[in-house]
């Protein structure tokens, strides 16, 4: 999305921006728990094939085999730009205070819009409701650098980063 400051002289924080960004894809995006084990199949699948992102699959026949005993205890959740699911985030329960985050995907031709930030807030306020008082995840920033920094910009923090795949945690409370 691009934008235009009138004469040149207008200048935006980029929390003005990122809110106006995340209002306009609002009214075309919308995020809802999978109701479809074959929508978030596919998501994973066009997911998989990233390039680089080989080592984030292991074990992932039996992951799509059993989605629902997999993601037990978390949520699947699908984002739709105009009724198309063109996004997706997992939550994976590891006890009962603590989640994985997994699985975040932007089809290429939807990114740029503020969708992961999206996706990301709508998984953190679920694992809340769920009851969930931490979040975690992996991820390889050489493969998926935009990701990784939205994640810092989001608070999330890098507890370690072993043969470049770092681990990032963030606390979260009921009404944070």
């Amino acid at each position: 999305m691009n934008f235009k400051l009138f004469g040149g002289g207008c200048k935006c924080g980029d929390a003005y921006i990122q809110k106006f960004m995340e209002e306009e894809a609002m009214g075309a995006f919308e995020v809802k728990d999978c109701t479809d084990a074959e929508i978030i199949k596919n998501l994973f699948m066009e997911y998989s094939q990233i390039k680089g992102a080989e080592s984030c699959f292991v074990s992932f026949d039996k992951e799509l085999a059993d989605l629902e005993g997999f993601y037990k205890g978390g949520a699947l959740l699908v984002g739709y730009e105009s009724k198309k699911p063109i996004a997706c985030i997992a939550i994976k329960k590891l006890d009962d205070s603590v989640c994985e985050a997994k699985r975040l995907f932007i089809k290429p031709e939807y990114r740029g819009k503020g969708y992961a930030r999206i996706m990301l807030n709508t998984m953190l306020d679920k694992a809340r409701k769920i009851g969930f008082k931490e979040v975690t995840f992996t991820t390889k920033p050489s493969v998926m650098q935009i990701g990784y920094e939205l994640y810092k910009r989001m608070g999330f923090e890098e507890i370690s980063n072993e043969d470049g795949i770092a681990s990032m945690r963030m606390a979260i409370a009921e009404n944070q």
